[in-house]
């Protein structure tokens, strides 16, 4: 599994109706898109779950390097980067996942955070994975994944929710569309 993000922030008076719009004209183009496991299309607004920003910040999870390199240089990205300028991609490679018992998600959070100076690996990778599967079964999650970019040694802990997200800790988007072609395809649990 890989995780990948990009973010737009948008200017604090941005209507992000133009957002909601745009996806759901477009949103539908990649809910058959081979490789990918699930695309969380995701807009927060400032002011709204303590969010300082108004942002669009699609979240996928893929199955494939092919899927995900197919989309970044086969020309779907392109009308990103047509809309909104070329963003700055993030990727991290899978930690792990579990499914919840939710089943539409209508919320997710995303938590980033520095893997610790002398942290020993194995053990917080491990607690890191047991944090997703408990995540995963708390009443409303949908989803739950972790991943780690070793360039920068940072973490992302990332969780979908059919309601409230209190327990989960992070930025809290809100979902306008989910495409989710090989979700039943994702690894589950550990990724090593």
């Amino acid at each position: 599994m890989h995780a990948m993000q990009y973010e737009l922030t948008l200017p604090a008076d941005y209507d992000t109706d133009i957002v909601r719009a745009r996806v759901a004209r477009i949103g539908h183009r990649l809910d058959d898109w081979d490789g990918l496991g699930l695309k969380a299309y995701l807009v927060r607004e400032r002011g709204w779950h303590g969010s300082p920003v108004n942002q669009y910040a699609p979240f996928y999870l893929w199955n494939t390097v092919e899927g995900m390199n197919r989309f970044l240089w086969g020309g779907a990205f392109q009308g990103v980067v047509d809309d909104f300028g070329r963003p700055a991609v993030r990727q991290w490679t899978g930690l792990a996942c579990s499914e919840g018992a939710g089943s539409r998600a209508a919320f997710a959070v995303r938590r980033r955070v520095p893997v610790p100076e002398g942290a020993e690996l194995s053990v917080l990778m491990e607690d890191v994975a047991g944090e997703t599967e408990r995540l995963a079964g708390e009443d409303g999650a949908v989803l739950a994944a972790a991943a780690v970019d070793p360039h920068r040694w940072e973490l992302v802990h990332f969780s979908l929710w059919e309601h409230d997200t209190s327990k989960a800790v992070g930025d809290v988007f809100e979902v306008l569309h989910l495409s989710a072609p090989g979700r039943d395809r994702l690894r589950r649990g550990r990724q090593w």
